[in-house]
């Protein structure tokens, strides 16, 4: 499946609420979310930009998979499907 690519950042992060993520704080044009994956806190920056660029949504998404053991597409076939 291919990534969307009109996705905000604010939209993201509500987004990846159902994966345990909340925000922690922002600073700035960026925000920081935080949850606890198997024992072990994981933290996320997004920028709160209008339309994320690919490259910056593919890098976020690959790291949330990575933590969550699961596929890159299943997370953007769960997130955006």
């Amino acid at each position: 499946m291919k990534l969307p690519r009109n996705v905000d950042g604010d939209n993201l992060a509500r987004l990846l609420h159902c994966y345990g993520y909340c925000i922690d704080h922002q600073t700035g044009s960026h925000q920081r979310l935080t949850t606890t994956v198997n024992g072990k806190t994981h933290d996320i920056t997004i920028p709160r930009h209008r339309s994320l660029r690919v490259g910056t949504l593919h890098a976020i998404l690959k790291d949330v998979a990575a933590r969550q053991k699961k596929d890159l597409n299943v997370i953007i076939r769960e997130l955006f499907g």
